[in-house]
């Protein structure tokens, strides 16, 4: 309705920085998921007339933030419109695996009856690694089961000391944790944080849950910690390398539930989410400044491609 010539990608997935290059000429703007954006693909003469990524969610650790503000390129996203969505969705796994509702559901729908054997949730302990607003959100949720909550982030909030959760070192949240759950940001500090060491640290009862981001784990050594009866089991839903490669370990290790990276997937939210990620691109063409905006210095720089009113 706004005159966009929208061409979508086939196959409809996330693209790497050398099949966005054949993508990219004469491409003003990008509705964006888990893309790769590197230097070297923003300097390239494909994206001399990209002017905005819009970005759908929140994640960025694909997108040269540097390197797009170095070319006047606007990287517009969504933070805190996906958070109630991604809580639930760890709650239903953390629930799921717990429960051993996946292999109950997997043995029925092959004819077979056997009653899985699980471990209760309520009052136990919550560890959640990276506790900004999807982690608060799965603490107003834990608060229904009457679990104890530790957190670990290097910028405790007040908003979770409020629901009472407990800031602690990392080992500390790792060895009395049942339930561990993953909402870290992918930084060069975090990147592997759960690896052997840290598996190890674990109760052999307890469980990983990552709704996260997939570079946060060691997978290979998530793969043998559940194979060696090292966890009780793991949900993950995020991954190093997505599709998740037919071959990867996880395929087959023990006590394992696998989503395709869909936490945030749920039609209201997803309505929500992209309109406001079109609405970002529509807003720059127009000559407005985009309302969530990740480099918003970028309006001041000589190199702004886009034309403000």
């Amino acid at each position: 309705k706004n005159g966009c010539k929208v061409t979508i990608t086939k196959p409809f997935r996330a693209q790497s920085a050398a099949e966005l290059q054949r993508l990219l000429a004469g491409i003003q703007a990008v509705y964006a998921g888990p893309d790769e954006f590197s230097a070297e693909l923003l300097a390239s003469q494909e994206a001399a007339e990209l002017r905005i990524i819009s970005r759908w969610g929140v994640g960025f650790e694909r997108i040269d933030v540097d390197a797009a503000t170095a070319h006047g390129i606007v990287i517009a996203y969504t933070p805190g419109m996906l958070d109630e969505a991604v809580a639930d969705y760890t709650f239903a796994l953390l629930l799921s695996i717990a429960r051993r509702i996946h292999t109950a559901h997997a043995t029925m729908s092959v004819g077979e009856w056997v009653p899985q054997w699980g471990h209760d949730v309520h009052g136990k302990t919550l560890g959640i690694i990276g506790c900004g607003r999807i982690g608060t959100a799965v603490v107003r949720r834990a608060a229904g089961f009457n679990l104890r909550v530790l957190a670990c982030d290097p910028f405790p909030n007040d908003a979770a000391k409020k629901l009472g959760v407990e800031f602690v070192p990392l080992e500390s949240l790792l060895a009395q944790s049942d339930f561990v759950s993953l909402h870290a940001a992918v930084t060069p500090e975090t990147k592997g944080l759960i690896g052997e060491a840290q598996l190890k640290q674990m109760k052999p009862n307890a469980y990983l849950i990552n709704t996260g981001r997939g570079a946060l784990v060691d997978e290979a050594a998530l793969a043998r910690a559940l194979n060696d009866d090292g966890l009780a089991g793991a949900a993950v839903d995020a991954f190093v390398e997505e599709p998740l490669p037919a071959e990867h370990p996880f395929r087959t290790a023990k006590n394992l539930l696998l989503a395709p990276h869909q936490a945030s997937f749920s039609n209201e939210t997803g309505r929500k989410v992209s309109a406001a990620c079109a609405e970002a691109i529509v807003d720059l063409m127009h000559g407005k400044r985009p309302k969530m905006v990740l480099n918003p210095e970028v309006f001041d720089s000589p190199q702004l491609r886009a034309k403000l009113n």
